[in-house]
């Protein structure tokens, strides 16, 4: 599950035409396309810093970054997206029926972190929504970044039984034809439970918050092998991925907010 989400974040896609997105999302080209990506290194040194970019610490092979920052030179540069919900207080980036509403016409957040979901449940909005984050998509791709991930893949999970695993899924499927027609690769965020389907869903490596925390770390490599970064909050969470990984996987400890190296409250470290 998603379990954290910096307020750095910032959303800054455009839409583009539905004519031209269709296009992009043919299924054979976006399969003989996954087939060409390049995926990241595995068992490597992995800085995460999506609350802020600065210079990879020694060792460091794969970086993750906010789509709004620059790819760190030298390194595979994973772009960052929040893609299934709206950035807090950017509710207006959006049209208003593209954001998911209750019964009563109220918007519905994740309480957790202010964020409103984005309303996936019919095929129209998720063409509507993957056209916006696939120019995100196009612009990290044309800054040099090699692969996307998209956060919130879960978010069906924490809406109230509004949005479903079956909208997720064909939602993911529209932004990995994306990325995979852009020649990047694509990550499935955490979601453990739908780690099986990945081939499927066109999804190429996992990203995986606290699966040692949670036991989990066994779903992603089920499915995925070694092709998986592990990013741990706590002291526990990173010694019980080491001692059940350390030695296959790419994994790092960061403090929640995933603050730059220099800033107070900044924790980084590795197996």
């Amino acid at each position: 599950m998603s379990r954290f989400s910096p307020t750095s974040r910032k959303f800054t896609g455009t839409v583009i035409g539905a004519a031209a997105l269709v296009g992009a999302l043919v299924a054979p080209t976006a399969s003989a396309q996954a087939a060409a990506v390049s995926l990241p290194p595995t068992h490597v040194g992995f800085d995460y810093q999506i609350g802020g970019a600065y210079t990879p610490p020694a060792g460091v092979k794969v970086v993750t970054r906010d789509n709004a920052a620059s790819p760190a030179g030298g390194l595979y540069n994973i772009c960052y997206v929040n893609a299934f919900q709206a950035q807090p207080g950017a509710e207006g980036e959006w049209d208003s029926d593209l954001l998911l509403r209750d019964s009563s016409g109220k918007v519905v957040y994740d309480e957790d972190w202010g964020e409103a979901f984005l309303d996936i449940g019919t095929d129209g909005k998720r063409q509507r929504l993957a056209g916006k984050i696939g120019s995100l998509i196009d612009s990290c791709k044309a800054k040099g970044f090699q692969a996307i991930e998209p956060d919130n893949y879960d978010s069906y999970t924490r809406s109230g039984n509004r949005l479903t695993a079956a909208n997720a899924q064909a939602y993911i499927k529209l932004l990995s034809a994306r990325a995979h027609a852009d020649g990047l690769a694509i990550a499935q965020k955490n979601t453990p439970e739908l780690a099986g389907n990945h081939t499927a869903n066109g999804l190429d490596f996992a990203v995986a918050e606290e699966c040692g925390q949670y036991d989990e770390c066994g779903d992603y490599t089920s499915a995925f092998g070694n092709n998986v970064i592990v990013i741990e909050y706590t002291n526990s969470g990173r010694s019980k991925a080491c001692n059940g990984w350390g030695r296959t996987l790419s994994i790092v400890q960061r403090d929640v907010d995933v603050k730059p190296a220099g800033s107070s409250g900044y924790v980084r470290k590795t197996c």
